[in-house]
């Protein structure tokens, strides 16, 4: 059995919806109990754009390379950014075939996952690398039989076995997992897309679960003009509600805002949620506002005039597979800054130090490939350093960098808000490119970073005890402390920064005034009255305070 571009395409699809179907367990894998748990989103997200390839007609090297460049496009996380060197990898080796045999698709599984391991600096075993590895190895390993030569569906189902029980191993690999008593999540995440391959193999696709049949009656949209489309982009958002706005009807002037910036509007404001719809031309601004009343729980930005667009065309890959890029400002600087970010304050911060373009995301909501390569294109300079400021989106920032060609982007290894802003402050205006990569990864290496936000779920991490709704202390990314009480978690990051004088807490969505100023107090009980402490209204969701330490 030969596979070629429809079957190809029709694999990775099902592969998409299971990743689909299964991306809450996947998210609750995650090791660290914190609310921001997004492997399995962050997967979903990176794969689910293959769909506009639906029915493709073509070679399996075409196909492979269509897939490659929408996945890459899409990429979220450092699972997502893996998936797609994966998928980029197999398009390398499916290069020039018409169609791809067993021994073929080995080849291809095996330059997958060469290319996932060297995009890692420090490969760690027992997460999704090393099911990837290990699936690669017995397919070379059985290829090598007759019974395995002709027959994907075999080589599949021995991949899938494999998956499983390496995936069972990788707590013993993976010492932190095991006392999590889970297995690695972007592991899991890879099981379902190779399960989903074979099921499409198996003339049994996974079809997603929101999705409610074969339409009946399809509107022809060949005669359309899409300039007639006012406003491109189609949002939709849930936020839940702080407390400040909990109640029927407190979001008036939300609701104002949004009719103001677009139409088709439905507005639903509950007593826990708002529940929104828009088409508008400014979907950051109705994001960054829907973040004044509490937390975004989902949020979904189409872009209608390239719907339009593929619903239109017979080849629905083109507009899929090569989605329309901005142009890149011509530079009118040498130094630029294109910064990650969520809340408000915290986006004024970066605005303020200097940043020309703000890319919004951060835990849960991480940016896409393409969104860090649009802020790039935004920005008019030669040379365009890029703040991921989180460890889980450094990876798709430097993917992105490689894709520019036009001008000189530089990722610095910032891990979180603190880092970030250390960094624009490090920078010099009149220095050159190699001292100024030099100081602000200097500033980055100074500053330490703790945040405050709470427990989901019952576990242990590092001979630490967590109980599900206790506050937690992180300090840079490790826990500090588990605690019923946030006084508690405060004094422990005290104690732990009490040799630092420079500190800015910001506060988050959740946060009032007073409970801020209350948890500077706490702190300054254990760093003494003599810290310099700056409280900034940060806005950003999840982690109730970020704190800086230098």
């Amino acid at each position: 059995m030969l596979i070629d571009g429809r079957t190809l395409c029709g694999m990775v699809i099902s592969a998409a919806n299971a990743l689909d179907n299964n991306k809450t367990t996947i998210n609750n894998m995650n090791v660290f109990p914190v609310p921001d748990g997004d492997t399995g989103i962050n997967m979903t997200l990176t794969l689910s754009a293959v769909r506009a390839l639906a029915n493709y007609d073509g070679s399996v090297s075409d196909c492979a390379d269509k897939i490659a460049n929408t996945v890459l496009r899409s990429a979220r996380g450092n699972s997502g950014a893996i998936l797609s060197l994966f998928f980029r990898g197999m398009a390398k080796a499916l290069k020039g075939l018409d169609q791809a045999s067993s021994a073929d698709l080995v080849r291809a599984l095996r330059r997958g996952t060469d290319e996932a391991y060297k995009a890692v600096m420090q490969p760690t075993e027992g997460t999704i690398l090393t099911v990837m590895r290990a699936c690669a190895e017995k397919a070379e390993e059985k290829i090598t039989k007759d019974s395995y030569k002709d027959d994907p569906i075999h080589l599949f189902t021995t991949m899938v076995k494999t998956a499983e029980e390496t995936l069972k191993k990788t707590p013993e690999l993976l010492p932190v997992l095991k006392e999590a008593n889970v297995v690695d999540a972007g592991g899991y995440g890879f099981l379902f897309v190779i399960s989903g391959m074979l099921a499409a193999l198996n003339s049994n696709p996974v079809i997603a679960e929101e999705e409610t049949g074969a339409v009946q009656n399809q509107a022809n949209f060949a005669d359309f003009d899409t300039s007639s489309i006012v406003f491109a982009y189609c949002t939709e958002c849930i936020i839940g509600k702080s407390k400040k706005y909990r109640g029927e009807g407190t979001a008036n002037e939300f609701h104002e805002f949004v009719g103001a910036i677009g139409d088709s509007v439905v507005f639903i404001d509950a007593e826990d949620i708002i529940k929104l719809h828009v088409h508008t031309n400014h979907p950051g601004q109705v994001i960054e506002k829907a973040l004044e009343y509490g937390e975004i729980e989902s949020l979904k930005v189409e872009n209608m005039r390239l719907q339009h667009s593929a619903l239109a065309d017979e080849d629905l890959v083109e507009a899929a597979s090569e989605p329309a890029v901005e142009a890149s400002a011509a530079p009118q600087k040498q130094f630029g800054f294109v910064s990650v970010c969520m809340g408000e304050g915290i986006r004024d911060t970066f605005l303020d130090l200097g940043v020309d373009q703000i890319v919004f995301g951060g835990q849960t909501m991480n940016p896409s490939t393409q969104d860090i390569i649009d802020g790039v294109n935004r920005t008019p300079a030669e040379i365009v350093y890029v703040l991921p400021n989180n460890k889980n989106i450094y990876l798709v920032a430097v993917q992105a960098a490689k894709m520019i060609t036009d001008k000189q982007v530089i990722v610095l290894q910032t891990k979180s808000v603190p880092q970030g802003i250390s960094a624009m402050i490090g920078f010099n205006p009149d220095a050159d490119e190699a001292t100024n990569t030099a100081s602000m990864n200097e500033a980055i290496a100074a500053v330490r970073t703790a945040q405050i936000t709470y427990a989901v779920r019952d576990t242990s991490i590092e001979g630490v005890k967590i109980s599900s709704g206790q506050t937690l202390a992180l300090v840079d990314g490790k826990i500090l402390c588990s605690s019923d009480k946030e006084s508690a978690c405060l004094s422990a990051i005290g104690e732990e920064f009490a040799s630092y004088a420079f500190f800015t807490v910001f506060y988050g969505a959740e946060v009032d005034e007073n409970r801020a100023a209350a948890a500077v107090e706490t702190l300054k009980e254990k760093l003494g009255e003599d810290a310099e402490i700056a409280l900034i209204p940060g806005g950003q969701p999840i982690y109730d305070f970020i704190i800086s330490a230098e």
